[in-house]
């Protein structure tokens, strides 16, 4: 069975690359493009594909509005979300939404190709790929890390925009002990720095835990 797909980005030449991807995969056609929200919307209603493949940034809008306007009329189409801008808010926020898939734009375009045919026969399951599905994995890891009292101290610091040396100040550290700390924190939660790591602790509900120890 053939896959039917339309393309929403507002560039063309990313566009016409993925068309290219496509027309490759003989289980996939492309039957339309657009490069706005309303004109993505208004080609879907006319064409019912099987998958919209839509960018995130469109001039009239988000991405976010053709997965939700699609998802309106359709249970059963897959929506896969392609971005420069892959972090926890815009994953989430495209899971939420019921997008079937999210793509960096990063990625190859036979990624693209993919998650549009993962799409097509699972709507409503969230596919991730490249650093979008380590992210993924990260933020909706099922066992939350456990961190020892002094590290829930650091992060809570951290929370507060503290740096290193105020840390190791504040807790009557030295630096070097407070960045082992940090170190082992940013292990725990699978981050790379301070924003990473405090993202993940917010999905997993750490700082809430922490807040009353704050103020």
């Amino acid at each position: 069975m053939t896959i039917t797909v339309l393309l929403v980005d507002d560039h063309e030449l990313i566009r016409q690359g993925l068309a290219r991807a496509f027309e490759r995969d003989d289980q996939c056609t492309v039957v339309g493009q657009a490069g706005t929200v309303a004109a993505g919307l208004a080609a879907y209603t006319e064409l019912q594909p099987d998958v919209v493949v839509s960018d995130l940034q469109l001039p009239d809008g988000h991405g976010l509005d053709v997965v939700r306007g699609v998802r309106a009329e359709s249970d059963t189409a897959g929506v896969v979300v392609l971005t420069m801008h892959a972090g926890d808010d815009q994953i989430f926020a495209a899971m939420e939404a019921g997008a079937s898939g999210f793509v960096g734009k990063d990625s190859k375009a036979t990624d693209v190709v993919s998650a549009a045919k993962h799409a097509a026969v699972a709507p409503r399951t969230f596919l991730c790929t490249g650093l979008a599905a380590a992210m993924m994995r990260r933020a909706t890891s099922p066992s939350t890390p456990t961190l020892s009292a002094r590290e829930e101290e650091v992060l809570s610091l951290l929370a507060d925009g503290l740096g290193t040396g105020e840390i190791a100040g504040k807790l009557y550290l030295s630096e070097s002990t407070a960045k082992t700390h940090i170190t082992h924190i940013y292990q725990k939660l699978g981050a790379a720095n301070r924003a990473q790591a405090l993202v993940t602790a917010m999905r997993m509900g750490l700082l809430d835990h922490l807040a009353p120890q704050r103020f």
